[in-house]
């Protein structure tokens, strides 16, 4: 069955669960779970939700872990042919830790830009300045943050305490993507994975180069 057929057989109710559930990873960096669905949807039970998650993992929109919460796992190699029609480029401007931090080249405009990859308008909202970059290491595997996967950026030089950000520590000339925490003149950069500490340091350190407000999964 070619794609646009595939696409066809889907329900209303399944292709609105499909949209609330990438809006909702794109916001807040992790999957919903089948309660969240019910109401977000407006779905009578838990029931029909699961019946139709099943329907979408078998067709290939998703995968699902059993007796996981949120166990739901977007396959973005199709996901976007269901939003067909509402597609902007992003600039793709190379790679960033999640693990110790590693050195990336900078990108003073973006004419020097090569590469851009597709994203949904809609996993956008009203953000503007936005760029992606590919995520190297596992320390943020707890936030649903892999390796090889990429994350959609705004770029911007303040967070709040607790958002997920890509840091540029000056001193050490690297960037690394944590929750980022700041407590008069420290710096926290928090993993979330158990395996990797915490890099504690000085906000005059430390430069805020972009908010997460999307991942995009590697599909391997």
């Amino acid at each position: 069955m070619k794609e646009k057929e595939a696409i066809k057989v889907l329900s209303e109710r399944q292709q609105d669960i499909l949209y609330y559930t990438q809006n909702f990873m794109s916001q807040r960096g992790y999957p919903p779970t089948i309660r969240d669905i019910q109401n977000g949807c407006g779905i009578s039970s838990t029931s029909v939700v699961n019946y139709n998650l099943n329907i979408l993992s078998r067709r290939g929109y998703m995968k699902r872990t059993k007796d996981v919460s949120r166990g739901i796992e977007l396959t973005g190699d199709v996901i976007p042919s269901v939003f067909a029609g509402s597609m902007t480029a992003v600039p793709l401007l190379g790679i960033i830790a999640a693990g110790v931090p590693i050195e990336v080249p900078e990108v003073s405009s973006l004419d020097e830009v090569d590469e851009f990859i597709n994203v949904s308008i809609d996993m956008l909202g009203k953000h503007k300045n936005i760029y992606a970059l590919k995520v190297k290491g596992t320390s943020m595997i707890e936030a649903f943050i892999n390796d090889g996967d990429t994350v959609i950026l705004e770029a911007t030089r303040q967070v709040e305490n607790g958002q997920v950000a890509a840091v540029w520590l000056k001193n050490e000339q690297e960037i690394t993507l944590k929750k980022f925490y700041a407590d008069g003149a420290k710096a926290r950069l928090v993993a979330q994975n158990p395996q990797f500490a915490p890099i504690i340091t000085t906000t005059e350190n430390v430069e805020i180069q972009g908010r997460l407000i999307a991942v995009l999964r590697s599909i391997v």
